[in-house]
C-alpha cells in the first residue's frame, strides 16, 4: 500500500524506447500525437517537429494499415537527418500483423489487448467456459510471443494501452464494463510479457471516464505489486476534449494518481493541435513533482477507508451540505455581486463576504461571514478559524464553518465538532504537498469518529494571464480528494486577477469532471489522429453551439471506430467517424442512423436528440 501522505514517485523498472528510457528514476516523460495522415511524411515530420519543439519526448503516430506501419522507415529517417533523437510510437488497433512491421521502424508500438487478437466489440453478451477461455488465451500467447520476439531483435518497446471503451466482448462476459476487467485485459498480456523476460514495456489503462481511470489505474498497481510486476506506467485520460473543459478533466484524472507517485509518462488528450497539449502536461509535471522531498506528513490511514473501492465518506448533513447532497462550491466575493456576476448554471452555493454582511443578496444562494460580523440574518452563516473554536458554542446559527488544518490539537477540534454536529470543516493546507496533508486531516477525523462534513479551501496567487495553471493546480489538487471520497464541497480562492465568474466556473467544471455534479452539456471528445474521417474541430465547435444549452447532456463526438461506441458507453448521444465522409450515430450504444453525409450529419444528431426530448415529454 502506498503511503497517503507523503509524495514518492513509485518504483518501477525502466523500459527504453530509443535513447529515451522511462520509469526508473528517470524524469516522467511527456508525448503527445500526431493527428496527420501517417501516408504523409511530410506532414507527419513537420507536426512531428512542432510536438518536439513544444517539449514533447515522445512521438505517437496512427498506424491502422501496413501501409502505414511501413512509411514510419521514411519519417523516422527523415527526423533523424534533422538532427532530432525522439522516438517514434506507432499506434495499432485490429490487425497484430500491422504491430510486427512497425515494430522494425518505431522505437516502440502500442497495442490495444481489447482488438490485438480478440475481435472487435460488438457489445453481445457471450458466454465462455473456463476451457474456451483458457484456449482464448492461448490464442493471445501464440500471436503475440512472436511480436516479442521482432521486438528484442529490434530493441523495440512496448505499450499495453488497454481503453475502457475497447474492451472485447470475452473480458466484458467474465467481468464486465469494470475496473476489474479493464485491469484483467491488461494482466493477460503482461504476463506473457514476464513469462518471456521481455522488459522493455510501459502500460496504460484509460478512460474518459476520470473517476474509472482512477479506480482502474489504483487496482492495476496493486495487482502487478502482487504478481511481483513493476513496469512504467503511461497516463492519460481519454477523450477529454478540447478548451478549459479538456485541461480540467484531464488534471483530475491524471493529478489523482501523480499525487500518489504514480506515472512515468504521461499526454493529455485534447481535441486541439497536438503541440497545444504539451505544455499542460508539462506544467501538470512539474507542479506535481516539486512537492519531492517535502517534510513529512505523520498521518495516520482510517481503517475504513479502501483506496482500492473508495466510497463517499459517510456524514451528517448541515443543511445542504455533505449527507447525499451534490457537493457544494463556494468562492470569496464582496457581497455586492449579482445574478449576472455569474453563469446561470454556475452560480456558487455560498459567497464568503468576509468581515461584513452582504449589501446584495442573490437569490438561491448563501452567504458566508466572520463570525464577529454574523447577525443572526437568513441565509447567512459564521465562519470560525481554530483558535475561536471555545467561541462556536456561543453563536446561534444552524449551520457553522470552522477552517481547520492538519496539526490542529485532536482533542480539542474533535471535541468541538463532536458536541455540534452543525459545523461544516473547511479543511485548508499550505503545506507544499496539499493533497497528503488534507487527506491527513480528514483521515484523522475517521479515525476519531467524527462525522462533520469537510469543504476543501485550495488557494492560489495567480494573475489573469495565468487563469489555465491555476485550474491545472486546482483540477489536480482535488483529483485524489474526490477520488477517496473525502469531500463534500470545494471552496476555490485565487489572490490575483482571475475573475470571480471565471474561479466559480472552475470549482463547477473541477466537480463535473469527476462526475460529481453536472452543471452543463459534456462532450466527450476525441482528440483526433491519423483515422480522424472528418474536419474534428470545426464539427465539435458547431454542435457545441447547438447544444451547450442541454444540461446534464452527455454527447461523444469520435474520429472513428476504434474506441467510438465502447468510450461513449454512458454518453447519451454519439457522433463516430464511420468513413471517409461518412458519419454514424448512436443513442448510447445502439447505432440508430449508419453512413449518413458528413454535410448533414451534425444537423441529423440535432434532430435525433430534438426528438428523443419531444418524446419523454409527451
Amino acid at each position: 500500500m502506498n503511503d497517503l501522505f507523503n509524495y514518492k514517485r513509485r518504483e518501477s523498472t525502466v523500459a527504453h524506447a530509443g535513447s529515451t528510457a522511462i520509469g526508473g528514476g528517470n524524469p516522467i516523460r511527456v508525448q503527445s500525437m500526431t493527428t496527420t495522415n501517417t501516408n504523409d511524411t511530410e506532414a507527419c515530420v513537420a507536426q512531428a517537429e512542432r510536438i518536439i519543439k513544444a517539449g514533447g519526448e515522445l512521438v505517437r503516430l496512427t498506424t491502422q494499415g501496413t501501409r502505414e506501419a511501413e512509411n514510419l522507415k521514411n519519417i523516422n529517417a527523415s527526423l533523424r537527418d534533422k538532427g532530432y533523437d525522439t522516438p517514434l510510437v506507432a499506434d495499432v488497433h485490429f490487425n497484430p500483423n500491422v504491430a510486427d512491421v512497425a515494430a522494425l521502424y518505431a522505437e516502440k508500438v502500442r497495442i490495444n489487448p481489447g482488438n490485438y487478437v480478440d475481435p472487435a466489440r460488438t457489445f453481445k453478451k457471450l458466454e465462455y467456459t473456463d476451457e474456451e477461455y483458457a484456449a482464448e488465451l492461448k490464442k493471445i500467447e501464440a500471436r503475440f510471443v512472436p511480436f516479442l520476439n521482432i521486438c528484442r531483435e529490434h530493441h523495440t518497446a512496448v505499450r499495453i494501452g488497454v481503453n475502457h471503451g475497447s474492451l472485447s466482448d470475452r473480458i466484458m462476459s467474465r467481468y464486465g464494463d469494470t475496473p476489474e476487467g479493464i485491469v484483467e485485459s491488461c494482466m493477460e498480456f503482461l504476463r506473457i510479457c514476464k513469462r518471456e523476460a521481455f522488459d522493455d514495456v510501459v502500460i496504460s489503462v484509460k478512460a474518459s471516464n476520470t473517476m474509472v481511470m482512477v479506480r482502474s489505474v489504483r487496482l492495476l498497481v496493486s495487482r502487478m505489486e502482487a504478481e511481483d510486476m513493476h513496469y512504467p506506467l503511461h497516463l492519460g485520460v481519454t477523450e477529454a476534449g478540447e478548451g478549459e473543459d479538456g485541461r480540467i478533466k484531464s488534471a483530475v484524472g491524471m493529478g489523482a494518481l501523480m499525487a500518489d507517485g504514480i506515472g512515468d509518462t504521461i499526454r493529455v488528450s485534447l481535441s486541439e493541435e497536438p503541440e497545444a497539449e504539451i505544455p499542460v502536461a508539462r506544467h501538470l509535471v512539474e507542479y506535481i513533482t516539486r512537492r519531492a522531498g517535502h517534510m513529512l506528513i505523520p498521518g495516520t490511514q482510517a481503517p475504513s477507508f479502501d483506496w482500492l473501492n473508495p466510497e463517499r465518506r459517510s456524514t451528517t448533513a448541515v443543511g445542504n451540505v455533505g449527507g447525499a447532497h451534490v457537493l457544494v462550491v463556494i468562492v470569496n466575493g464582496t457581497g455586492r455581486e449579482t445574478a449576472d456576476s455569474f453563469g446561470s448554471d454556475t452560480t456558487p452555493d455560498y459567497i464568503y463576504c468576509g468581515g461584513a454582511m452582504p449589501e446584495h443578496r442573490i437569490d438561491g444562494v448563501r452567504y458566508i461571514v466572520d463570525f464577529g460580523a454574523y447577525d443572526g440574518s437568513g441565509n447567512v452563516f459564521p465562519v470560525f478559524p481554530s483558535n475561536a473554536i471555545p467561541f462556536i458554542s456561543l453563536v446561534n446559527a444552524p449551520l457553522k464553518f470552522l477552517v481547520l488544518q492538519f496539526g490542529t490539537p485532536v482533542e480539542e477540534y474533535t471535541a468541538c465538532l463532536k458536541a455540534h454536529p452543525e459545523v461544516v470543516v473547511v479543511c485548508m493546507s499550505n503545506h507544499r504537498n496539499r493533497t497528503g496533508e488534507q487527506r491527513a486531516l480528514v483521515h484523522e477525523m475517521m479515525c476519531a469518529g467524527v462525522s462533520n462534513p469537510v469543504v476543501f479551501a485550495q488557494m492560489y496567487s495567480h494573475d489573469a494571464q495565468e487563469k489555465a495553471d491555476m485550474q491545472l493546480e486546482a483540477a489536480a489538487d482535488m483529483g485524489a480528494l474526490m477520488a477517496d471520497g473525502l469531500t463534500d464541497g470545494l471552496w476555490l480562492m485565487n489572490n490575483g486577477g482571475i475573475a470571480l465568474r471565471d474561479i466559480a466556473d472552475t470549482a463547477f467544471a473541477i466537480l463535473q469532471a469527476a462526475r460529481l455534479r453536472t452543471s452543463k452539456t459534456e462532450y466527450i471528445s476525441c482528440p483526433g489522429c491519423g483515422r480522424t474521417l472528418y474536419d474534428l474541430r470545426s464539427t465539435i465547435a458547431r454542435i457545441k453551439e447547438s447544444t451547450a444549452h442541454l444540461r446534464g447532456l452527455k454527447i461523444g463526438i469520435m474520429g472513428c471506430i476504434v474506441n467510438g461506441p465502447g468510450e461513449m458507453a454512458d454518453a447519451d448521444y454519439g457522433y463516430v467517424g464511420a468513413g471517409v465522409g461518412k458519419v454514424s450515430l448512436y443513442r448510447r450504444k445502439e447505432c440508430v442512423e449508419k453512413n449518413i453525409p458528413e454535410a448533414e450529419a451534425v444537423e441529423r444528431l440535432l434532430a435525433l436528440i430534438d426528438s428523443d426530448r419531444k418524446a419523454r415529454q409527451e
